[in-house]
């Protein structure tokens, strides 16, 4: 099964890139993770979740964390936390209507990218939650296509701090000032630390 559909093929043919375009499918996408893009996955700090909603309608948010929050449980699936957040779940609400996901996975020093496409699951009781501090749930996707992806339009950055909010094993993860503001303060959820 291609992963064109009828307007890549489109406008492949309009600016002749139909044969540069199979060759890379033939030659880079893959439907399982090779040692190198497992290690790779477990070495970046953030990534970019797509999904859509049960009628088409996308989103896309950053997920953050510490190197290695984004986990290879083995070729063909990949794992990573949700943490505390403004309590929308546009994103794992869509995985939760329409499972199929895309990710993009950036390092910003290297200047290095790859992309995950599969299926998604979320569970608030999966076996890896205990593993993953401060986390509120786990995101299982099964991988469908990875492939690196070119990055020469990636802009070189370098991390100047990690965030402080990314939750740490004997660390105290302090409270958002935005939940402390008249804007959330009296709708806070049950046990929120900002509550108290």
């Amino acid at each position: 099964m291609s992963i064109y559909n009828d307007g890549s093929r489109e406008l492949q043919d309009r600016f002749d890139s139909r044969r540069l375009a199979d060759r890379l499918e033939d030659r880079i996408v893959r439907s399982s993770l090779s040692a190198d893009q497992q290690a790779f996955l477990s070495s970046v700090d953030c990534f970019f979740l797509a999904t859509a909603d049960a009628q088409g309608r996308p989103s896309c948010s950053y997920k953050g964390g510490d190197p290695g929050f984004l986990r290879a449980l083995d070729e063909t699936t990949i794992a990573f936390p949700n943490y505390d957040g403004n309590g929308m779940f546009l994103s794992l609400g869509n995985a939760l209507v329409n499972p199929e996901v895309g990710l993009l996975i950036l390092d910003f020093e290297k200047a290095e990218r790859m992309r995950i496409h599969g299926t998604a699951s979320v569970d608030p009781d999966d076996p890896l939650l205990s593993t993953f501090e401060g986390a509120q749930l786990v995101v299982r996707v099964a991988v469908r296509e990875v492939f690196p992806n070119c990055p020469r339009y990636i802009h070189r950055r370098t991390l100047v701090e990690p965030s402080a909010f990314v939750p740490r094993e004997g660390c105290e993860t302090p409270v958002p000032d935005w939940k402390r503001s008249p804007l959330a303060n009296d709708v806070l959820p049950a046990g929120d630390p900002a509550a108290g």
